[in-house]
């Protein structure tokens, strides 16, 4: 059941809270995460140094309780979801990218490109349920701008409550490009369209050198974070992401992290960080160095950490499944994401999360970590905590008089 709240805690005084929290004995003993914490109390942001000495720490449950802690600061015990739909336009691209199962060429037996009429109708079973459809897909050789422009017109058109995240900054340079315009032009353009914000897939990892072993053709890290910067002056909010364990390095990631922090200082649109790991096969990218479960808790956590400027940290489940999903909400997420209903980019490459995560399921899985589900829109704007009291107590039978 879910029932009106107040929206999410003033996180931006979470510094004020995070210098009032008691701290662990397991962080006040360590030289570095104990000045980790009081750099972020005192107004800092965690140096690239000590950021590779938490990568170090030998302690994981250390690292996750200040990871912790720093959530908290923000949220309490909130930890937000959203009723959201996926639906992927075509899987035809003209990139080859190394890790990517997704992708297919144009003469493929399983390639297919959706017309706005089909996509509206991979959304009708789920309109009365959803106010989020999320939407990304391949590089299509033909498409320019007027073809996303018509899709997102016609399901503003069907269905007006839902709210439209899509595109990744390569899709958008290569509409903007095939369109003869300018990114700025191009999301003028899908912004009155009913584009309302940017998934922020594709960031891989913002270092050049690694881009052109695993995506090479893929836009540059600037040019990555170009595009942001450029939705934001828009007023169109992103996330932003990270593809880890392939064949970065441990500064690599780091490094990814700040450059992420230092856009955000200068442009401020970034509303959520999703870190996720490589999931591999035999066949695509056989040098990865994949990501074990704890690296992935590490990575949550040291993200949390190092990002002091970027408000949420999502738990990606469709990725990392639903069990290693709720042990990061205690790890420093605070949002896992939705129910999601359908998609394919992770399923390809080898997830086997369940599509048929039901809300209350989910506020069942969050409220496993110690957490309380928030239902929230596409933009952290409007809150509905889910009672699991009245759920509970609306799903018990009820036996009927034989008097």
């Amino acid at each position: 059941m879910l029932v009106e709240t107040k929206s999410e805690a003033n996180h931006y005084d979470w510094r004020r809270r995070l210098g009032e929290m008691e701290v662990p004995e397991s962080i006040s003993s360590n030289e570095v995460l104990n000045r980790c914490l009081a750099i972020l109390v005192r107004g800092g942001s965690v140096s690239e140094d000590d950021g590779m000495m938490l990568m170090q720490e030998n302690s994981l449950s250390a690292l996750s309780s200040l990871a912790d802690m720093i959530k908290r600061s923000h949220y309490g015990d909130d930890v937000f979801y959203n009723e959201n739909l996926h639906v992927n336009t075509t899987n035809i691209c003209v990139l080859a990218c190394r890790f990517c199962a997704f992708r297919k060429g144009v003469n493929h037996p399983d390639a297919y490109a959706l017309s706005p009429s089909d996509f509206v109708d991979r959304i009708e079973p789920f309109s009365n349920t959803i106010d989020e459809v999320h939407s990304v897909g391949g590089l299509h050789p033909k498409w320019k701008v007027e073809d996303y422009e018509e899709l997102f017109s016609a399901i503003k058109d069907a269905y007006p409550h839902i709210h439209i995240k899509s595109l990744t900054a390569i899709e958008i340079i290569h509409v903007a490009r095939r369109s003869g315009i300018t990114v700025e032009a191009a999301l003028k353009i899908l912004s009155r369209a009913g584009l309302g914000s940017i998934p922020g897939g594709g960031a891989e990892i913002l270092v050049d050198s690694v881009r052109d072993r695993i995506c090479r053709g893929k836009e540059s890290s600037d040019e990555y974070l170009e595009v942001h910067a450029t939705a934001h002056e828009l007023g169109i909010p992103t996330n932003c992401t990270m593809l880890f364990g392939t064949v970065e390095t441990a500064e690599d990631r780091i490094r990814h992290l700040t450059r992420l922090r230092e856009q955000q200082d200068r442009s401020g649109g970034f509303q959520c960080f999703v870190p996720y790991p490589f999931l591999s096969d035999s066949s695509r990218l056989p040098e990865a160095q994949l990501a074990s479960p704890s690296e992935v808790i590490r990575m949550i956590a040291v993200s949390r950490i190092i990002l002091d400027n970027i408000p949420h940290i999502k738990a990606y489940r469709m990725n990392l499944g639903n069990h290693l999903a709720s042990l990061c909400l205690n790890a420093g997420a605070d949002d896992i994401d939705g129910t999601v209903s359908h998609e394919e980019i992770m399923h390809e490459a080898g997830s086997s999360t369940r599509l048929d995560t039901s809300t209350e399921e989910l506020a069942r899985l969050i409220a496993s970590s110690g957490a309380r589900a928030v239902k929230r829109d596409s933009v952290y704007s409007e809150f509905r905590s889910h009672d699991m009291a009245a759920a509970r107590s609306m799903e018990l039978p009820v036996l009927e008089s034989r008097g």
